[in-house]
């Protein structure tokens, strides 16, 4: 998994028919900026209005996930969006000629051969990752599913997927995604499946005008299948009644499974399209019994709640009694600071964009002499720059020999304090990174919370740079 956004290379065009409206419509997937995300342009109607993926914009789920803003819509998103998803694209704009995703050959596989057709371009941006640090669940009694996000011990992003619909034929299955690399061959060439009693319905419903035997599966679900089902049948599916037949295996006629489980790999396939609507990446194993879109994209709302509680308190999982990740004696060892202006007591968590750093603050610090006496407040300045040692341990956590590094503020932006900082109180510094380390540019986005109050804000950039009593030749001429 990458740690920079892409996107596309190049333009990208699929042309087909609408599962439901039946309608031609043509779609093209075009490159876009940094921090984009993906969003879908209807640029059949005036003024070719934009809808945002986005779990907060599902109007309907009923056979497919319908986004809308307003009078405009988006039908079966969930197809180009797993593929988008799967393949690490984090920036598209989806430019469609009509209300619905072309329902293709019924799987995301086209939508996948497209994008790899173009390739991807890497962008000047760090990806932002959404970590699952503690279970988060969804269920309806209703429907019978059942969904829990659990913490990946790898950091991977994997979905495990039971299907059950009291189907002779379906029976129990289940299909699983460890790593995304298995989408392409695994997961996305399933196609979507629809039971026989369901396709009469539908087209009465007005639904299905696009549905063929070649872009769905259709299974027998019940015993005693009649002729005048299968004439029905023909009839919805504007079939001549003479090629519409059931195979041994349950399915009708003209194709066979790719799989044994394809119908549960299908249903995995929408999860990973439907939880694209959450607008991050995420890292987490997530577990769905009787998964449909409605489920999906309600445990996508889900998600996306406990992401805006992160952001109101990003440090409020911590244990700060747990074993540190560098303790004091270990900090020493990679910064140069020494008492008085050593201000990071230990570091409790790190990854490849983020670092979280503690500061213990105590009355035994020799600025509480002076600021100010009777009312001891740690000045701000201290606060940004004990925030900044944090960054510091993440940017010479990178190099393999840290102590023969010192590290120089280049400007600080944004700067706010929103409560003050007293003796006794713990603060807890959350920074991520914003861009990428370059030639020892470090630019990062931090935060100090006391109490799970925020504290202190900034952005920030420094630079790493090797000591030139340490430098080689060719270093020092540089330097």
């Amino acid at each position: 998994m990458s740690d920079f956004q892409h996107t596309l290379k190049a333009e990208a065009t699929l042309k087909g028919v609408g599962l439901h409206s039946g309608v031609p419509v043509t779609l093209t997937l075009c490159p876009a900026a940094v921090g984009h995300g993906y969003k879908f342009q209807r640029t059949d109607l005036p003024g070719e209005p934009v809808i945002e993926a986005d779990a907060d914009l599902v109007v309907s789920t009923a056979r497919g996930t319908t986004l809308g803003k307003g009078e405009v819509m988006v039908n079966t998103t969930e197809h180009v969006l797993s593929a988008l998803y799967a393949l690490g694209v984090d920036n598209c704009l989806l430019k469609l000629s009509g209300p619905e995703v072309p329902i293709m050959d019924g799987s995301a596989l086209p939508f996948v051969e497209a994008i790899e057709a173009v390739g991807l371009e890497r962008q000047n941006a760090a990806r932002n990752w959404w970590v699952l640090k503690e279970p988060i669940w969804f269920e309806t009694e209703e429907r019978g599913t059942e969904m829990l996000g659990v913490p990946a011990p790898g950091g991977e992003f994997r979905i495990t997927v039971m299907v059950d619909y009291n189907s002779p034929v379906l029976g129990t299955q289940h299909a699983s995604m460890y790593r995304v690399e298995e989408f392409k061959d695994e997961i996305a060439p399933c196609r979507t499946f629809v039971f026989l009693r369901e396709l009469e319905q539908l087209a009465k419903a007005g639904l299905i005008k696009g549905g063929d035997l070649d872009n769905a599966i259709v299974l027998e679900d019940r015993e005693g299948t009649t002729q005048e089902d299968l004439k029905a049948v023909a009839k919805a599916l504007n079939k001549p009644y003479q090629e519409v037949e059931i195979r041994r295996n349950g399915v009708l006629n003209t194709t066979d499974l790719k799989y044994f489980n394809e119908p549960a790999r299908h249903k995995l396939m929408d999860i990973v399209g439907d939880l694209a609507l959450v607008g991050r990446p995420i890292k987490g194993h997530i577990l769905a019994a009787r998964p449909g879109h409605f489920g999906n994209t309600s445990f996508a709302k889900r998600i996306k709640e406990a992401m805006r509680e992160e952001e109101k308190n990003p440090v409020a999982h911590l244990d700060l009694t747990k074993e540190p990740l560098y303790d004091i004696m270990q900090i020493e060892k990679m910064l140069p600071h020494r008492y008085p202006f050593l201000l990071v007591d230990k570091v409790l968590e790190m990854d490849e964009t983020s670092i979280i750093g503690i500061k213990n603050v105590t009355m035994n610090e020799p600025h509480f002499t002076g600021h100010f006496p009777g009312n001891p407040v740690m000045p701000g300045v201290l606060q940004v720059e004990a925030m900044a040692q944090v960054g510091g341990i993440f940017a010479l956590s990178q190099v393999p020999d840290p102590e023969n590094y010192t590290t120089y503020f280049l400007k600080t932006d944004g700067i706010r304090y929103r409560r003050k900082v007293i003796p006794g109180d713990t603060l807890v510094f959350r920074l991520e990174l914003l861009t990428p380390i370059r030639r020892g540019l470090v630019h990062m986005a931090g935060r100090g919370y006391v109490n799970g109050q925020l504290a202190v804000e900034a952005e920030m950039m420094a630079q790493i740079v090797k000591d030139k009593a340490t430098a080689n030749p060719a270093e020092k001429a540089n330097a």
